[in-house]
């Protein structure tokens, strides 16, 4: 991998580039957007690993860095197109080749200002609603809506329609709409080949830069910040001298799924995404009576137009172009389509990105364009969340019964391949029941099961799977199955219907289906009992590699960017992603904190006192009474010391619900007060429980510490104490600033339950593949990399509990790492490099290395005089 002075190097090569930050650039995010720039600009398959602490700006340095590359590029190709041209026509007399030219600058400078045009009158447009208040209202069509939902034959809505004389139209971006829709879109410019556009179309974008994060609200924010700046136009330098054109909007589209754009309420209150899917699907197919009357079609060709300038136009988020679709009554997730090819930026949620289908299914093309993964710590866990699956021997036979009340009354109005197909499911779900009811006999409570041992009861293993899970995608035969369960449960007066789970169940059969079609030893399925008294079995899958999945991503995009605020360690991200790719196309990032290096005091506390035990909470050792007394001691002293809040992260729930019930009791000798009294008498102290909302928690805690409301007796301490569990709700995207957290303690190394299934499993497949990949010593090879796998999860959770504190350059907070084992090289080498240079900064400003590490004498003095520099 490209090195740090590797780095810098290049991006010196650059000089010093505008890149139209709305404010003065720290020094770090100047590097961190020249390193961008670097990427974008070498493409080719290339692959930047960045990390950026919160608070250092990095979603603004991201927009700032890829857009001001996009405006470039976009000029020089316009500018080279231009000069290629006239190299064209060499040998014509120069005042034709200058004509020609001049014909086509002004030709580009034309449709650019017609598109600008139209947007800006757009945006006035919506300026001026706004201004006036006035509310536009939908069209009311819910009684007309409600009476083509009725139909004469209550059996059309829940028959499967004829297998065998199916549409033929392969897939793609529209597949679920009719051809009269996909006829619609096409003149529109979406699923066609592509047509010479005319005067009314917007110019396409080529080249798209794709940015996706974990959750909607990060990427509502990330929209905030793209509001911010102004950037130059994409016109040749030339060109937009002549015209006095200085910038350009932003073309920014939002993608998201049916479940959040669908303004249809005989739909989206299905609530399930797979539910709402094949409704809208169903509604999508030529009968009479039946269409959605939202989708895009000839009546509503004048609204699908306005949908598309106003999405390029105002910058909007998704709930945006819900309400627009709203305004407009059309609908938004096919509607959002047609602005598609005018999108410069588009952003998406994990899942529609990392699942070839979602990207197929949204018409998300990789080839020549950006990728850039926000929060990307957590993508290697993303990919295997979006391609994991579960099934319950509880919900089989329940599907079971719905399948059996649903042949009940259409079983002979089946033709053909539908009943057969019918069939087949129905012997895959008793296949399954059967080898789960078996499970209840085994003596482990978990395990791992080789999928041939799955489809041998029944005769699973002879049914052709893909066929089958085909058949029941496109004849949306889970939703017509599920719905006429439901309807039937409703005519008997069930008061009291069975539970069901946000994913319907004979969904969630179909994904474990797709599950145990993959036969690539990338995946692994797994039993566990589950529940109390009666346990019930549970079948999983779990993808112990993401590298095929991801290498579709980066074999296509020009460049993706891997950014975050806690990337460290970087290893894992280019030995589990993108392992083929040669170190020359990778670049690493670790940038510095904005935050001044006195304002962040690190310290590893290795114990108490030189006659206690030294703090090393291994799984071993975690146990020892008089080390966790002396933990309870340390807390104490440091709750003194420290003002407002202190956050201590703990290795598991079970391990701090240990730790507080050891704090509880009372001291051996003596009629002294225990230790979890000590602390409440000097902070508010709380408790973060498994399955506990964490909203009411941090509310409380907060409260304790700025005042408020919720205030209660425990506000007489000074600020409060909130123990918290590594991985856990606190760890990660809570904000514990300023005030919140002016101390962040992790005591021990929560490493993985190496003795689960799952993990020995995922150590064994990188064992194996990396002793297979680096042959002659790929045995000692294949054991290191397993241990580091392990390490670097380990270390990736204690980096997102750190980055809890420092949230802004303003803010100040101490660090402690409880454990002697912070202070070795190997696990300080995966702490973020703002972190290691707060513990230099401590030995260089305390004589020496000694002074960062150490007892909790050295470090109330070291705390002392941190928080007394800050008063």
């Amino acid at each position: 991998m490209a090195s740090m002075d590797d780095v810098e190097d290049a991006v010196r090569g650059i000089g010093k580039m505008n890149f139209h930050h709305p404010y003065t650039p720290y020094d770090v995010q100047e590097q961190f957007m020249r390193t961008v720039y670097q990427v974008l600009e070498t493409g080719d398959g290339q692959v930047g690993i960045l990390e950026s602490p919160t608070g250092t700006g990095k979603s603004l340095s991201l927009i700032c860095a890829s857009l001001t590359w996009l405006r470039q590029h976009k000029s020089r190709q316009h500018q080279a197109a231009l000069e290629a041209a006239g190299e064209s026509y060499k040998d014509e007399p120069q005042w034709l080749i200058d004509q020609l030219l001049q014909r086509k600058r002004e030709d580009l400078a034309r449709r650019w200002e017609e598109r600008e045009q139209r947007l800006e009158a757009v945006r006035l447009k919506e300026k001026a609603m706004e201004q006036r208040a006035r509310k536009r209202q939908r069209r009311e069509n819910t009684s007309s809506a409600t009476a083509a939902e009725t139909v004469d034959d209550e059996e059309a809505e829940w028959l499967l329609d004829d297998w065998e004389s199916r549409d033929a139209t392969p897939r793609d971006a529209l597949s679920g709409l009719s051809k009269e829709s996909r006829a619609v879109l096409e003149r529109m410019g979406l699923g066609a080949p592509k047509q010479h556009q005319n005067d009314e179309d917007l110019m396409e974008e080529e080249i798209k830069i794709y940015y996706t994060s974990r959750t909607h609200s990060q990427l509502s924010q990330f929209i905030t910040e793209l509001r911010r700046p102004s950037f130059p136009p994409s016109l040749p330098a030339s060109v937009a001298k002549e015209k006095e054109t200085s910038s350009e909007t932003v073309k920014l589209l939002p993608l998201s799924s049916r479940q959040r754009l669908c303004i249809n309420p005989t739909v989206s209150r299905l609530g399930s995404v797979q539910a709402i899917n094949d409704r809208c699907a169903e509604l999508q197919k030529p009968k009479s009576g039946k269409k959605c009357s939202y989708v895009p079609n000839e009546e509503l060709l004048s609204q699908t137009h306005q949908f598309r300038d106003a999405a390029l136009a105002t910058l909007p988020d998704v709930e945006d172009l819900y309400q627009l679709g709203k305004s407009l009554a059309v609908c938004p997730y096919y509607a959002s389509r047609t602005a598609l090819p005018g999108a410069e930026i588009i952003t998406l949620p994990y899942p529609l990105l990392l699942q070839k289908s979602a990207r197929d299914a949204l018409g998300i093309k990789l080839e020549n364009s950006v990728v850039i993964i926000d929060e990307a710590h957590n993508v290697m866990d993303a990919v295997a969340n979006v391609h994991a699956a579960e099934l319950k021997l509880g919900e089989l036979r329940r599907a079971r019964g719905m399948l059996g009340v649903y042949v009940k009354r259409f079983g002979k109005k089946l033709k053909g391949e539908n009943r057969v197909n019918v069939g087949r499911l129905g012997r895959v779900i008793d296949g399954l029941t059967e080898w789960m009811e078996g499970a209840k006999k085994l003596r482990e409570e978990r395990g791992v099961v080789v999928a041939s041992d799955l489809t041998r009861h029944k005769g699973i293993d002879q049914i052709n799977m893909y066929e089958l899970i085909q058949f029941v995608q496109e004849s949306k035969m889970a939703y017509k199955i599920e719905s006429y369960a439901a309807h039937v449960e409703q005519e008997d007066g069930a008061t009291a219907p069975a539970a069901k789970s946000s994913t319907p169940i004979l969904h969630t059969l179909v994904s474990f289906l797709v599950a145990l079609t993959n036969t690539s030893d990338e995946g692994r399925f797994f039993y566990q009992k589950v529940g109390g008294i009666s346990p019930d079995i549970q079948l999983s899958y779990l993808l112990l590699s993401p590298t095929h999945v991801f290498s579709s991503i980066v074999s296509s995009a020009r460049a993706v960017i891997l950014a975050g605020g806690t990337m460290s360690p970087f290893d894992d991200y280019k030995n589990h992603l993108f392992p083929a790719l040669g170190d020359a196309k990778v670049t690493t990032l670790s940038c510095g904190h904005v935050v001044p290096r006195e304002n962040l005091c690190v310290w590893t506390l290795t114990g108490t006192r030189a006659s206690a035990p030294p703090f090393e909470f291994s799984y071993q050792r975690r146990g020892d009474k008089e080390m966790v007394a002396e933990l309870g001691l340390a807390i104490l002293n440091i709750c003194s010391v420290v003002p407002d809040g202190v956050v201590v992260f703990f290795p598991s729930y079970g391990y701090l619900d240990e730790v507080v019930s050891a704090w509880q009791k009372p001291p051996q000798q003596g009629s002294g007060t225990c230790i979890w009294d000590r602390m409440q008498s000097r902070k508010a102290v709380f408790q973060e429980t498994r399955g506990a909302s964490s909203d009411d928690i941090l509310e409380q805690y907060a409260s304790a510490i700025l005042g408020g409301p919720e205030t209660d007796s425990k506000s007489k301490a000074k600020g409060a104490l909130l123990l918290s569990v590594v991985g856990g709700k606190m760890s990660e995207g809570i904000n514990f600033s300023d005030r919140l957290g002016r101390c962040v303690m992790v005591v021990g190394l929560p490493y993985p339950n190496a003795a689960s299934p799952e993990w020995k499993a995922k150590m064994e497949y990188v064992e194996t593949t990396t002793a297979a990949r680096e042959g002659g010593k790929g045995e000692a090879a294949g054991k290191q990399a397993a241990r580091d796998f392990y390490e670097n999860a380990c270390m990736r959770a204690v980096n997102q509990s750190i980055g809890r504190a420092i949230r802004h350059r303003g803010d100040y907070a101490a660090i402690i790492l409880a454990d002697r084992r912070y202070g070795t090289a190997r696990i300080r080498g995966k702490l973020p490099g703002w972190i290691r240079a707060g513990m230099a900064e401590a030995g260089d400003s305390r004589d020496g290395k000694e002074a960062a590490t150490g007892g909790l004498g050295g470090l109330m003095a070291a705390l002392g005089q941190f928080f007394r520099s800050k008063e």
